[in-house]
Formats: C-alpha cells, sequence, structure tokens
C-alpha cells in the first residue's frame, strides 16, 4: 500500500491541535513532529489523565502549548491569533459516552462551545485555514440497522455524548454553508472515526484500558453489554485518514470541503469478541457482567468509508487482530519503563511502511 501521508508537504506546516495532550492528540504531534511540522497545542491543564502524553518526551514533540478550557471564546481567539495555524485540528472534547450521563453540561458546553468558538476564532481573525472537526461515529441517529452508516444518514444521538457530537456536525456544517464565501474558512470538514485502540489510552469506560486494570488486578473484566457491536480500530489508521484529509482539504476545500468516516475495513465486532482475543494475547480470565443497571448506549454501530477509499485512496492498514497486538506491545514496553517516545515513534514508522 503506498504511503499517502506526505512527508514533505508537512514539512514547515503550521498546525494547531486543539486536545493535543489527549490520546489521539499526542499521536497526532508525534507523527507530525516527525514530519517537521510547527506544532501548536491547546489543551487543559496536563493532568494524570494524559498518559500518553505523561510517558512521551514533550522536549521531543517540539510543540508550543497553550493551557485553556476550549469553552473560553477570548482565549481561544488569542492563541489562534498568536500562531496564526495553517491547519487546524480539533479533538478537544469531553469523549466518554457514560462520563456524559453524569456531567451533561461539561459534556455539551465543552463539545458544542468548543467547536462553535474554533470556528468563530478563525472566522473573526479573517486568516486562511484548513480546519478538521473531529467528532464521533456516534454522530449518527442510531436506527438499530446492522448496515453500516454513510456520511449522508441522519445525525443525532440519545445520550449526551453522542447528541453533544451530532450538534457539533451540525455546527460546522452550518458554518460551511454560511460563511464559505469572503470567509477565512479556506477548508472545513469533519471526521467520524470508529472505537479507537491502542498504546497510551487510559481512559475510564473504555475496553482495553479496562481489560488492562483488570489484568493488573489478576481479576476477570466486568463488562456492561457483551454483545454491543462496535466499529474497532487501531489510532494510526484513523490519524493517517485525518492526515490525508487535511492534505486533500488544503489543497481543493471546494472540493473536500465535508463530512468523511474512516471506519476499520473489518466486520463490526462485539465486545466479548474483543475481549476474547485479549485474553487469548495474555492468558488472562475472561469476563463476568455488570450486575447493576447501567445507562443507555446503543447496541450496534459500524461506519461505512467508501467515500474515503474512493476520493482520498484511505485504507485501514491494520486488522483488528493485529492493532490489538500492537496495543498489546505498546502496553508490555511501558511496563518495562522503555523509552515509549521511541517505541512509539517506531511504530509510526513501522505502520507508514506497511504495504
Amino acid at each position: 500500500m503506498e504511503n499517502l501521508v506526505d512527508q514533505n508537504f508537512w514539512r514547515g506546516k503550521r498546525v494547531l491541535i486543539t486536545g493535543h495532550s489527549g490520546f489521539k492528540g499526542s499521536w497526532l504531534s508525534l507523527w507530525l513532529s516527525q514530519y517537521s511540522a510547527i506544532i501548536s497545542g491547546i489543551s487543559l491543564p496536563i493532568s494524570d489523565k494524559n498518559f500518553l502524553y505523561n510517558r512521551l518526551n514533550t522536549n521531543y514533540l517540539n510543540c508550543n502549548e497553550t493551557f485553556v478550557d476550549v469553552r473560553d471564546y477570548s482565549k481561544v481567539r488569542s492563541a489562534i491569533a498568536d500562531f496564526c495555524p495553517e491547519i487546524i485540528f480539533h479533538l478537544a472534547a469531553q469523549p466518554i459516552v457514560r462520563l456524559s450521563y453524569e456531567e451533561p453540561v461539561e459534556t455539551f458546553t465543552t463539545n458544542i462551545l468548543g467547536t462553535l468558538n474554533i470556528l468563530e476564532a478563525v472566522r473573526t481573525e479573517n486568516a486562511k485555514t484548513t480546519i478538521i472537526n473531529i467528532t464521533s461515529d456516534k454522530c449518527y441517529e442510531n436506527k438499530k440497522w446492522i448496515w453500516p452508516y454513510r456520511e449522508n444518514e441522519s445525525l443525532g444521538g440519545k445520550d449526551p455524548y453522542s447528541a453533544s457530537k451530532a450538534c457539533s456536525e451540525l455546527i460546522t456544517h452550518s458554518y460551511r454553508n454560511s460563511f464559505s464565501e469572503n470567509s477565512s474558512l479556506f477548508g472545513l470538514a469533519s471526521a467520524r472515526a470508529g472505537n479507537v485502540i491502542g498504546g497510551g489510552d487510559s481512559s475510564n469506560d473504555r475496553l482495553v484500558p479496562d481489560f488492562l486494570q483488570a489484568l493488573k488486578l489478576n481479576k476477570p473484566i466486568t463488562l456492561r453489554n457483551p454483545q454491543a457491536i462496535r466499529p474497532w480500530q487501531f489510532v494510526l489508521d484513523p490519524i493517517a485518514g485525518y492526515l490525508q484529509l487535511a492534505q486533500a482539504l488544503y489543497s481543493n476545500p471546494e472540493k473536500f470541503s465535508s463530512a468523511w468516516n474512516f471506519g476499520p475495513s473489518d466486520e463490526a465486532k462485539s465486545v466479548s469478541h474483543i475481549v476474547g482475543i485479549l485474553s487469548e494475547l495474555t492468558g488472562s480470565k475472561s469476563y463476568e457482567l455488570e450486575k447493576q443497571t447501567q445507562p443507555h448506549e446503543e447496541l450496534c454501530l459500524s461506519l461505512d468509508s467508501s467515500k474515503a477509499k474512493t476520493l482520498l485512496n484511505w485504507r485501514s492498514k491494520l486488522d483488528l487482530r493485529s492493532g490489538l497486538n500492537w496495543t498489546m506491545n505498546w502496553h508490555k514496553k511501558s511496563i518495562e519503563q522503555s523509552d515509549m517516545t521511541k517505541f512509539s515513534v517506531s511504530q509510526i514508522k513501522r505502520f507508514s511502511d506497511l504495504d
């Protein structure tokens, strides 16, 4: 497979990443640092939640950091005005479904106002900027069918997280259509990935981190819904899609300013299927069922990525088992107290070289 992420394109590009200290944000920052991009990051102050970021040598990232809440419009606008980005990846968000039931106001305000503030700051600063808003596969109105969702399906969401991501998509659509002429928005797209796995994810209420925690305690993992089906994918696959989309959007904003799915090449699989593979890889115990009543989560969700495959020539490089293997290898190296910057870079290079 040809490597379609163009190193020459990114060399010297001024790239702003909101949520740069998060799981996907850290991988994206590290990849772009390999390609000599000039990186600026916006995020909340660093905490123990930023596990991957804290395991990396941040000097190696060469990233100018601004620690502000994306809900603070004046500070967001000031950060954008000071840096003058050519490309923005907006990842800052409250990303956990179950937490959205406990903190709905924070979820809605972060995921909605954060998007609005980024777009409005760029518009009012009147600087030509390519923007990709990273949302979620859960932005679709779940119709409880077995077919993968396409970009033109209706948006919606029962839980606060899903609804907030649908709102973020609607704001993006509105700005794209309302301010496309005589606007600083040079190109504006949204990207919807599946359930991402990979080294360095330590978020609560995510399957692989929960499995690893149970493994550490020598206990079976507790599952809410073993039969829930999701589009699982290794973290570098959608990030490669974001980078390819940014390249295309920068060069031809009229053609590529729209919504894009970046899902796995494998069929969506159940939670129990993932746990089965992880149990094989680690020799661990299987799972037990959560006894308490849980808030609503959709049973089945999958993505149709035909648009990205056809127009961007993007492909998911790692199948599910390989992605889980890469994830567990990262975890083992982390336990060994290895140089995780060096090892993470080696995974990016290995991924880039895959056929």
